[in-house]
């Protein structure tokens, strides 16, 4: 079985397959770039699953299972902020260029100074959709919840990961290894939802591709 995720983003594909591979056995991932599908994907929804079914969509023109995701990062004292923005959170603020991971995480940080440790609670989200070849649709989500810190700790994994500190491992995402990631991420709450509801959905149509 094929799907096509709508990524071109290395890291994110390469965690994506991990993580498929785990729980959905025999599946082939392919990028947009595999299938000969280029040019930008405009992510105009107000939500995560909407951004997610607006990717799916695109990969699904490939004539395979279309996959999408869109996750980001909110943070309670910001009233939700960065969310759908997350990726471009600097430049929404005209701090930066397109997707600057140490900008946004230097604005992060300047919104909550003098925000309390007991204040700083925040949660990864990361909404997955699918569009089936005959057009039929579904969305899950994931998330994890943390805190952000107030300076970085660890050089792994990306984005805001030096800052969102995880309680139950006393670590940030950013300090362990991927397989501690991948069991606990958003992204891998999600994918993990993603395949049951994948393999359900298979079971029970037989004219979904």
């Amino acid at each position: 079985m094929k799907l096509v995720l709508a990524s071109r983003n290395r890291k994110k594909i390469a965690e994506l397959r991990t993580l498929l591979a785990q729980t959905l056995l025999g599946a082939e991932v392919l990028s947009l770039d595999d299938v000969g599908i280029f040019g930008e994907i405009e992510e105009n929804g107000t939500t995560f699953e909407e951004n997610a079914l607006i990717k799916a969509r695109a990969a699904a023109a490939s004539g395979y299972i279309g996959i999408g995701d869109d996750s980001g990062l909110t943070v309670d004292a910001l009233g939700g902020k960065p969310g759908i923005y997350s990726a471009r959170y600097a430049a929404t603020e005209g701090e930066a260029g397109e997707h600057d991971d140490e900008a946004n995480n230097r604005l992060l940080l300047k919104n909550l100074e003098g925000i309390p440790p007991e204040r700083r609670g925040a949660a990864f989200v990361c909404a997955v959709g699918c569009v089936f070849p005959n057009g039929k649709e579904f969305t899950v989500r994931g998330e994890v919840r943390g805190r952000i810190l107030t300076e970085y700790h660890g050089m792994g994994g990306f984005g805001y990961d030096p800052l969102f500190y995880y309680e139950p491992f006393g670590k940030t995402l950013a300090e362990v290894t991927p397989d501690e990631k991948n069991s606990v991420s958003h992204r891998g709450n999600a994918m993990r939802a993603f395949a049951k509801r994948l393999r359900e959905e298979l079971a029970a149509g037989k004219d979904l591709l």
